[in-house]
């Protein structure tokens, strides 16, 4: 019985210990026999984990809610199941008081008990799915955002696969927002009752992800000091979120395939074939063709899970959408930070239109919470509150805008200021610059390595001066090698 896999039993009586435990033979699910209150606390102690008590109420040496008592607020604590005949219901309702689950009236029947614990398991499982939820749940989500082209035909096909049990493979860059198109899929199926669970196979280590995927058993490896159930479990009747799929091994991705096809799997140390009833969505940012080329990814897998693939466009593809999204994290982050903040100026808007965002609507979502804060009155975020490598602006462009022939939007003191030893970047601009320096590639190439000069070659400070994450800075610092610009080789060996 899902989420259910060891119980103890504790009654005077014979026939019903005997009974149940033939139940149970017939579940196929562990089971203890007791007569006392005595052996039940040595079994309790002894740590067998419990899933389940099913205790009775009068016993010669005691009553059971003695048991319920003295596990009251210890961790891990398992379910509790009284049992009481006709004359004792108001013994059994402080039991229920005490933490028991529910009660079963004597003479009792096994589809009595079978309903119990089915609603029993169903419990479990809804408590457990809640800490993870609880664990995992970051800032609250944003909807779809986007009026584009290519979101009006990725929203139809969202609607088109959503209500069936099709499994989804959303491939796109990193920042696109793979995670809110799964959530999307899930909440508009017959399964948005269920849970949604995710795993992000790229952030779980090697040794531990398959305890990830399926669960273990208490001592299945070094630090199992208790049973899990694994994700798939937490996911049954619902939907399954296999972020970043490609990161896993081949090892794992063979097992994988076997739930995926039999939709059965069992616990890292055990033996207990379990059934799962999931919807599979999985997303990556790589090729997965090349990938199987390169032998890093199998090919039958990559079929089972490429039933239905979606595309997540860039933000380089829908720069029609920039508006809309940048007036959604302004609100979101105005409320976050205490701001007042209504709109972006005419500039503003420009500057987020011609970026070519190659970190997509995650750094759209970063650059807009910098503006806000550093935007601490006035109900508009100006130009200048937006990261250097988005003012970054060629000739002409600074020219249509009506803005000064000065770096970054910033007034000419500031950049002299920054010439003569300033904390900014100084050297992007300099006498005799011909009109083919002022490109916006080329200016963000010098503001680049001026940089790196200035911080003798610490990326990690250049990175922050510039208003960019580590990351970006790794990426283009690729970019310029591969286009065979050796001035940055020194940066990026180092």
């Amino acid at each position: 019985m899902l989420g259910i896999d060891k119980i103890l039993i504790l009654d005077d009586e014979l026939i019903i210990r005997r009974t149940l435990q033939e139940y149970c033979h017939r579940k196929r699910i562990k089971v203890k026999t007791v007569a006392t209150i005595a052996e039940a606390m040595n079994a309790l102690e002894g740590d067998h984990g419990f899933d389940l008590m099913i205790l009775d109420v009068n016993l010669p040496d005691g009553d059971g809610s003695e048991i319920l008592e003295a596990v009251e607020g210890a961790p891990d604590t398992p379910m509790s199941i009284m049992i009481t005949g006709q004359g004792t219901i108001e013994s059994a309702v402080r039991c229920m008081q005490l933490g028991a689950f529910d009660y079963i009236l004597k003479p009792f029947s096994t589809d009595q008990v079978d309903m119990i614990l089915q609603r029993a398991a169903k419990y479990d499982r809804l408590v457990k799915v809640n800490r993870e939820l609880s664990h995992d749940q970051s800032e609250s989500e944003h909807p779809l955002i986007g009026e584009s082209e290519s979101m009006l035909k990725l929203k139809d096909l969202i609607g088109c696969v959503a209500r069936t049990d099709a499994t989804v493979m959303i491939n796109g860059e990193t920042g696109t927002g793979k995670e809110l198109i799964a959530q999307s899929i899930h909440q508009n199926s017959h399964r948005r009752d269920k849970p949604f669970i995710k795993v992000n196979c790229a952030a779980v280590s090697e040794s531990l992800i398959e305890s990830e995927f399926f669960g273990h058993e208490k001592g299945a490896f070094t630090g199992a000091t208790q049973s899990r159930i694994g994700r798939f479990e937490l996911a049954d009747g619902g939907t399954l979120l296999l972020d970043e799929i490609s990161e896993i091994s081949l090892p794992l991705q063979a097992k994988l395939l076997r739930v995926l096809q039999e939709k059965e799997l069992e616990r890292v140390g055990g033996n207990k074939t379990i059934k799962v009833d999931v919807r599979i969505i999985a997303t990556t940012n790589r090729d997965l063709p090349k990938s199987i080329d390169a032998g890093e990814f199998r090919q039958d897998l990559y079929y089972r899970l490429n039933v239905f693939p979606l595309i997540s466009p860039s933000l380089s593809e829908r720069k029609s959408d920039i508006p809309l999204l940048a007036r959604h994290f302004l609100t979101q982050f105005s409320r976050k930070h205490g701001r007042n903040l209504k709109d972006f100026t005419k500039q503003a808007y420009t500057l987020l239109e011609r970026h070519s965002w190659p970190g997509n609507v995650r750094e759209l979502q970063n650059a807009i919470e910098r503006a806000v804060i550093l935007t601490p009155g006035g109900e508009q975020v100006s130009a200048s509150a937006l990261p250097l490598d988005i003012q970054v602006l060629g000739e002409e462009e600074i020219a249509s805008l009506g803005l000064s022939p000065v770096p970054f939007n910033l007034p000419a003191e500031s950049v002299a200021s920054r010439s003569q030893g300033g904390n900014g970047v100084s050297g992007v601009i300099e006498e005799g610059m011909s009109s083919d320096d002022w490109t916006l590639e080329s200016m963000e190439r010098r503001l680049v390595l001026q940089s790196l000069k200035q911080t003798d070659g610490n990326r990690t400070k250049a990175a922050e001066m510039m208003g960019i994450s580590i990351r970006t800075l790794f990426n283009k610092l690729n970019q310029y090698k591969k286009k065979g610009f050796s001035d940055f080789d020194e940066y990026l060996n180092s």
